[in-house]
């Protein structure tokens, strides 16, 4: 477990309130002491990016998690699988408070980024979201230019001295995402005059731009056709190799394709399974025979997750 995670730090959170009262934070605090963990398989890693300890989330008074403890690595890609429904969506807006926008959310136990508490008082969350991006399962392309929505992220955060630096952030980041030869010469254009698969990969593209130290991936291909979703998937391999990625799908071959480790979230409140390690080159062949056991183990555990 890592040594920051302090008993101060397991706290109850709630958007836009105060942490409640001592009881429920102690008992978190105990199982942070202890070391025990609810989650089924590998939990640590060496010096994680991301260390999360007995995390719960409710709704009101309904439960939607249940004490989830998991490391996230440098550079790696850690894929998230359930039923529809289970939580995935939910623990992964955990990592940049996006649940802070839902009134009745409330979150419990302990999330460190780099040792820090991303629920202290004291954390600024246009900052955090900064390093935490984020790309949906749906593209949102600003109603902007093409240009204008890669560049709308480096602006807002200083990270260009002046245009041609701005210039050179855009061009690199669409270039990453497989999209300049596509643009380069309508980058005035609206965003929406993009197909679906050119937008998501603008969106990617918006978020790298500013050079995030984690991506967080919510079914980011599921909308796309099966080629366009299959290059998307060798794309995204490639070029988040140097970051860590938490991909929230629903597709047990796309685990496969992208991910280092995958685990099952499932159950009501819903909680974590480690099925499959892969330590092997990416993107990759599901149906390779180095890959198919890890497919078919992660498929059988997806059919005693599903509810019935």
């Amino acid at each position: 477990m890592n040594d920051s995670a302090t008993l101060d730090e397991s706290r109850i959170r709630s958007a836009g309130a105060e942490p409640h009262a001592d009881a429920p934070r102690a008992r978190a605090a105990e199982r942070l002491a202890g070391g025990e963990f609810s989650t089924v398989g590998d939990v640590t890693v060496p010096d994680p990016i991301f260390s999360c300890r007995h995390v719960n989330v409710y709704y009101g008074e309904k439960h939607a998690i249940r004490d989830v403890s998991i490391d996230i690595a440098r550079q790696e890609v850690l894929a998230m699988i359930g039923p529809s429904g289970c939580g995935k969506s939910t623990f992964l807006r955990c990592l940049n408070r996006m649940n802070d926008t839902i009134p009745s959310a409330r979150v419990t136990g302990s999330i460190l980024l780099d040792g820090r508490d991303i629920y202290d008082r004291k954390q600024d969350v246009v900052q955090l979201r900064a390093r935490v991006g984020m790309v949906f399962q749906k593209p949102n392309p600003f109603p902007k230019s093409i240009y204008e929505n890669v560049a709308y992220g480096p602006r807002i955060h200083g990270l260009a001295a002046d245009r041609v630096e701005l210039d050179e952030i855009v061009h690199t980041s669409l270039q990453r995402a497989g999209l300049w030869d596509e643009v380069k010469d309508r980058l005035s254009q609206p965003a929406t005059s993009l197909s679906g698969g050119q937008q998501q990969r603008l969106c990617i593209a918006r978020t790298i731009a500013v050079n995030p130290e984690v991506i967080l991936m919510d079914e980011p291909f599921s909308a796309l056709d099966p080629v366009t979703r299959e290059d998307m998937q060798d794309l995204a391999s490639t070029m988040l190799a140097d970051r860590a990625v938490l991909l929230v799908t629903h597709d047990p071959a796309e685990a496969c394709h992208m991910a280092d480790r995958i685990y099952v979230l499932s159950g009501r409140p819903a909680s974590l399974n480690l099925v499959a390690t892969l330590a092997l080159p990416k993107p990759r062949d599901p149906l390779s025979t180095p890959v198919l056991p890890h497919l078919r183990a992660l498929q059988n555990a997806l059919r005693e997750a599903h509810p019935r």
